[in-house]
C-alpha cells in the first residue's frame, strides 16, 4: 500500500481534504476483492503479468535513461557528488567500507535463513503442483535477484536527473516514481507505474492470505472448532483475510508510516527465531520442546531490544537500521541483530536440552507420521525418444 501511494502521489491524482485517500482506497478495494472472490488463484495468475511488466520496465529503464543522461560514468559521478556532500554520519550508513563487510555478510546470511520462514513463502511452495514447480522457480530466482540489484541503480539515475522530492515523511519514495514521469514518455510512463501498483498488489495478497491461514489452522480451527469442515475454514480464512487487508489500509490512512518500516525491520528479527524449532525438527528430535521455546523467547527478547536501541544517524529515531554494535573483551563487533539473536536462540536451546535431558522433563509424543512429510515420488519422463 505504500508503493502504491507512491506512484498515486507521483501520478497526482490524489485529492485534498476528504477525497485525499480515495484512490488508495479504491486500490485497496480491488485488491479484497479479487483476492476474496478468487483467493490464491488470483495472485498466481496475476503475478505472470507483475513479473512480466517489472522486467519491462526494468531493462527500458536500465538502457534508455543512461543514454537520455549522457552513460552510466556521469550517473555515477553525479551519485559521488551527492555522497561527498552529506554528513559523515550518512556517508558511513550509505557507504561502510571495511567496517561493512561482516554487518553486510551477516545481514545477507540472517534474510536468506529467515526468507523461508515467512508464512506467505510458505504458503505459496504449499500450493504448488509438485516438486519440479519449486525447483524451476529456485532456478529462475538468480535472475529475479539480479534483477533487484538493478532496480538500486534507479536511485543513482534519481540523483544525476536532478529528481527532488518532498522533504517531509517518507516522499523519498516518490523518487523512483517521479524518476520515470521525468524520463520516459508518457505512454511508458503509465506502463511503469502499472508495474510499481501490481508488483505491490500480489504480495500483499499472499501475506493477508497466508496470515488468514496461520488464523484459521492455528486458533480457530485448533481452539474454537477443532471439527470445522475444509468449506468452513475456507470461508474463515476469507474473512480473515479481509481484515487483515483493512488492517494495513487504517494502518497507513492513519500511522506514521515510518513504523511500517520498523515492523518490517522486526519482522526479519522475529521470524528468524522461528528458524530451530521449524527447521531442526525436521531433521532430528534431540532438542527439547521447553528449550525450543525457551530459546525462541530469548531470541525474540534480545532481538527486539537490540533493534530498538539502533538509532537512526539523521533522525535520532530507534529502529534505525539493523546492524548492532557490540563491545566484548575490548572489542566492537558489528552484526545483523537478528542472526546475533539466533545464535544466542540456538545456544539457549542446545544448553537447556542438556540440562532436562538430564532432569527427564517430559518430552512430549511426536505424533507426525509417515504421510505427514514423506513426498510422493515424481516419475521421470524416459529420455529415449519413442521407437
Amino acid at each position: 500500500l505504500v508503493g502504491i501511494e507512491a506512484v498515486l502521489d507521483a501520478m497526482g491524482v490524489r485529492g485534498s481534504g476528504a477525497a485525499k485517500d480515495l484512490p488508495l482506497i479504491l486500490a485497496f478495494v480491488i485488491l479484497a476483492a479479487y483476492t476474496y472472490t478468487s483467493g490464491l488463484r488470483a495472485p498466481a495468475l496475476i503475478a505472470f503479468v507483475k513479473d512480466g511488466l517489472i522486467y519491462l520496465v526494468i531493462i527500458v529503464a536500465m538502457i534508455y535513461i543512461p543514454y537520455k543522461l549522457g552513460g552510466f560514468g556521469k550517473i555515477f559521478a553525479a551519485a559521488g557528488k551527492a555522497l561527498a556532500a552529506k554528513p559523515p554520519a550518512a556517508k558511513a550508513a550509505l557507504v561502510p567500507g571495511h567496517a561493512g563487510y561482516t554487518p553486510y555478510a551477516t545481514l545477507a546470511l540472517g534474510s536468506a535463513l529467515a526468507l523461508f520462514m515467512y508464512p506467505h513463502s510458505i504458503t505459496a511452495v504449499l500450493s504448488t503442483k509438485n516438486r519440479n514447480v519449486v525447483r524451476r522457480n529456485a532456478a529462475i530466482l538468480p535472475a529475479y535477484s539480479f534483477l533487484l540489484g538493478l532496480i538500486a541503480l534507479l536511485g543513482l539515475m534519481a540523483i544525476a536527473a536532478g529528481v527532488t522530492v518532498p522533504k517531509d515523511g517518507l516522499k523519498a519514495n516518490l523518487a523512483v516514481p517521479l524518476l520515470f514521469k521525468q524520463m520516459f514518455p508518457q505512454w511508458f510512463e503509465g506502463v511503469a507505474f502499472a508495474a510499481i501498483a501490481i508488483g505491490a498488489l500480489v504480495p500483499a495478497a499472499i501475506m493477508s492470505i497466508a496470515a488468514a491461514n496461520l488464523f484459521t489452522r492455528n486458533i480457530y480451527g485448533a481452539y474454537f472448532r477443532p471439527d470445522a469442515s475444509p468449506a468452513e475454514e475456507a470461508q474463515v480464512a476469507k474473512i480473515v483475510s479481509l481484515l487483515v487487508k483493512v488492517g494495513a489500509l487504517l494502518f497507513i490512512l492513519f500511522i506514521d508510516t515510518q513504523y511500517a518500516l520498523n515492523l518490517q525491520l522486526l519482522g526479519g528479527v522475529w521470524i528468524l527465531q522461528t528458524f530451530p524449532a521449524i527447521v531442526f525438527g525436521l531433521y532430528t528430535r534431540w532438542f527439547h520442546r521447553w528449550a525450543l521455546l525457551a530459546g525462541w523467547a530469548v531470541g525474540i527478547l534480545s532481538g527486539t531490544l537490540m533493534a530498538y536501541s539502533i538509532k537512526n544517524p539523521a533522525t535520532g529515531r530507534h529502529f534505525g537500521g539493523s546492524v548492532y554494535a557490540f563491545h566484548y573483551l575490548g572489542l566492537t563487533f558489528s552484526a545483523y541483530a537478528a542472526l546475533i539473536a539466533f545464535v544466542l536462540n540456538v545456544i539457549v536451546a542446545a544448553v537447556l536440552t542438556v540440562v532436562l535431558r538430564a532432569m527427564n522433563a517430559p518430552a512430549g509424543v511426536d505424533r507426525t507420521r509417515p504421510e505427514d512429510y514423506e513426498a510422493v515420488a515424481v516419475p521421470r519422463l524416459d529420455p529415449t525418444p519413442a521407437r
